[in-house]
């Protein structure tokens, strides 16, 4: 007879399906154009922007059309910095949570959640190589860059164990074209209601795209190098 798991793998598998119902129901869309009226008021506007993005880890949502709800409110020359700030803040409960979730476990709990600890391993297997090739900082970096899911690139650093500065300085220079992009559009908007953060300029994509393989690109040619010197001299 198996053992059952620790409360902790329950109570974190709940958290997940409680987050991915909320973020279906919960629209950003929907949220961020009820903030329209509150935007003559600074204070209020920002007071809200403010729980917007304490809020979206809870329901999952991207941080691109924040971003724009920023600029909207605030401007491009304003909505920059604040906006850069909301994704480094909105960014480090899930950060910490899922590095404590993923503490490499003793061998009793392995034992008793193999299934569990052997797809936890072979994602920190894949995670691991990436961050060895490209390095913790420059990691990050690539992984903004990439149109991949916010979550998604902080789940992957906290499984790595990327330090807390690491990630705050990857991320706010990977998130920067993102960013700046997002702002520029809530700032050009005549309503919050046309506001669609999640659909990417082709070119803004592509000059990401290219941003990031020419980050990545030494790293990754040293580290093909390095193997290809290894696999000969064996």
């Amino acid at each position: 007879m198996g053992s059952s798991p620790p409360r902790r793998v329950v109570l974190g598998a709940i958290a997940v399906l409680g987050i991915v119902g909320a973020g279906l129901v919960v629209s950003p869309s929907v949220a961020v154009a009820r903030l329209e009226s509150a935007a003559s008021d600074p204070l209020t506007f920002g007071l809200l922007v403010a729980a917007l993005y304490l809020v979206r880890p809870a329901l999952a949502w991207p941080t691109t059309p924040l971003a724009a709800v920023v600029g909207y409110g605030f401007g491009v020359s304003a909505g920059i910095p604040i906006a850069t700030a909301g994704v480094l803040v909105t960014i480090l409960p899930p950060f910490v949570v899922i590095r404590r979730v993923t503490s490499r476990p003793d061998k009793r709990e392995r034992n008793a959640t193999s299934a569990f600890g052997t797809t936890l391993d072979r994602a920190r297997r894949y995670v691991d190589r990436y961050y060895d090739a490209v390095g913790a900082t420059r990691g990050v970096v690539v992984s903004r860059l990439a149109p991949i899911p916010s979550d998604v690139a902080t789940a992957c650093a906290a499984i790595r164990g990327v330090s807390t500065p690491q990630l705050l300085v990857g991320t706010a220079i990977g998130e920067l074209p993102w960013t700046v992009a997002a702002v520029t559009v809530g700032a050009s908007t005549a309503s919050l209601t046309g506001v669609d953060g999640q659909q990417f300029d082709p070119l803004l994509l592509a000059s990401c795209l290219l941003a990031a393989g020419l980050v990545i690109a030494g790293p990754l040619y040293r580290t093909v190098a390095d193997r290809d010197r290894s696999g000969s001299g064996a």
